[in-house]
């Protein structure tokens, strides 16, 4: 009897040969009237309950839409804070604080390349311009 009560308990899934032994298995001869009446009658219960269910949940979401509207909430509100809030979680990971730190260090080093390649070019420009006007300057000098 305990393994039976066991059996009902499982929460696994139905493994390929449970499910055909389930499926081969022809309840409706196995029951007696008294328990096909039982069965129907709870079926008709539980139809009822879902649907009134149904309808206490509709309410509730009419009088969440009510409440929201009066607070002047709406979906584009509630959409920023969303966003706001996943961010924020986003943020907190260990693995955007690594990739964060990493992106500012090599951000950090690409700039002082940038720097080093412009003070190379103005160097280059100012040696150019150096020549340039000794060159002209030269001819100049030797006519007087």
């Amino acid at each position: 009897m305990e393994a039976q009560a066991r059996g009902l308990l499982e929460t696994e899934p139905l493994q390929g040969r449970d499910e055909d032994t389930v499926a081969s298995a022809d309840f409706p001869s196995m029951l007696s009237e008294e328990e096909k009446e039982e069965l129907k009658a709870e079926l008709v219960q539980l139809e009822d309950e879902i649907t009134t269910l149904r309808q206490v949940l509709s309410a509730k979401e009419r009088r969440l839409v009510e409440i929201k509207q009066k607070l002047g909430l709406n979906l584009m509100n509630e959409l920023k804070q969303n966003f706001s809030r996943s961010w924020h979680d986003v943020q907190t990971t260990t693995a955007y604080k690594k990739t964060h730190e990493t992106l500012s260090h090599a951000g950090q080093k690409a700039t002082a390349a940038f720097s080093n390649v412009g003070t190379a070019i103005s160097k280059k420009f100012g040696d150019m311009s150096y020549s340039i006007r000794h060159s002209i300057s030269m001819p100049a000098m030797r006519r007087k």
